[in-house]
């Protein structure tokens, strides 16, 4: 069988190292799970660098033995899942948005082996779990920030694809705009790539010239154009503040670990894992959160967003779901 070819490739010799399924027997307590990931895009993407690092965690922790892939083509995507179910692997992760159907064809082959994979679908069957992203609640509270800060009263977003994932957290964002914002005016750019900085900068350069001078970047390049042109801009995922200052005022952070904690816990008590873990991303599980700079934010702005982010952390309040395209 052909291995499959990454510029951090760690196949080898993956068939002789892997134990067999977990689901089949469940593991010991002081077994680490055999984790095999599969990275569409590379592990530096932020979205893909929040499992990375959740991922090496665990690792680290004792938790897993981790594997991956990365710049895995939709083509080639079946066949790297083939290759760690055939090596033993008892957990894969991938995301399935643009093999959706082929993800699921594998799984089904493989009925002893967990699968989660982000995914737009349902669970299916006892081994194949999915997981959505969800830090909706801290673009949400950075909205409530943005909406305070901008002098021409426009706001651009630039994400990847108008997919539910990604329009709930441009919705969220907007909603909090909103709420403090009741004026507001918006521009959207979707880039149609999970990872082309390039395209982002010049999706956000266009949003600006048409009058936008506050950026949600739910893609990597977006704070570029806004430190080009003198705008504020909004990270998502991970901390853009120290590589982008003065101009990334706050971030909304995606927490993928509480996912990992769980699906493992799942596989090494041999239970099914056919189930939806997005849960595992909300605030109150420690899934997403909000870094913003002080210094560079109205001090009247914060006290609202601070109250309203205890009270989604309590469940008291719900940031709302709307997986509609932004318009």
């Amino acid at each position: 069988m052909p291995i499959l070819t990454s510029r951090r490739q760690l196949l080898a010799g993956a068939a002789a190292s892997l134990a067999l399924p977990a689901l089949v027997r469940g593991a010991t307590a002081a077994a680490p799970i055999k984790v095999a990931a599969i990275h569409a895009s590379p592990v530096e993407n932020a979205w893909n660098s929040r499992i990375h690092a959740a991922m090496q965690s665990a690792a680290a922790d004792g938790l897993i033995e981790y594997k991956f892939s990365e710049g895995v083509s939709a083509t080639d995507y079946p066949r790297a899942m083939r290759e760690y179910a055939e090596g033993g692997a008892q957990l894969i992760w991938g995301e399935s948005y643009a093999v959706e159907n082929e993800a699921r064809a594998v799984a089904a082959d493989y009925p002893q082996t967990a699968f989660l994979m982000g995914s737009s679908g349902g669970p299916a069957g006892d081994n194949f779990g999915v997981f959505g992203t969800r830090n909706h609640e801290a673009a949400y509270l950075a909205g409530m920030l943005a909406g305070k800060m901008s002098k021409s009263n426009v706001f651009g977003s630039v994400g990847g694809y108008p997919i539910p994932e990604v329009n709930l957290l441009i919705n969220a964002f907007r909603m909090g705009v909103k709420e403090v914002n009741p004026d507001a005016k918006f521009l959207i750019g979707f880039i149609g790539a999970w990872f082309d900085p390039a395209k982002a900068k010049e999706a956000a350069v266009a949003q600006i010239d048409a009058g936008a001078d506050i950026l949600f970047g739910e893609r990597i390049g977006t704070a570029d154009g806004a430190k080009e042109r003198g705008v504020k801009a909004i990270g998502s995922l991970i901390d853009y503040s120290p590589r982008y200052p003065g101009t990334v005022f706050a971030n909304a952070i995606w927490n993928f670990r509480p996912t990992v904690d769980a699906i493992v816990a799942d596989v090494a008590a041999g239970k099914p894992v056919g189930r939806d873990y997005t849960e595992y991303s909300f605030m109150k599980y420690g899934g997403n959160d909000i870094i913003f700079v002080a210094n560079e934010v109205p001090a009247d702005a914060v006290p609202a967003m601070e109250a309203k982010k205890a009270a989604i952390a309590s469940g008291a309040f719900q940031v709302p779901i709307d997986e509609k395209e932004p318009g």
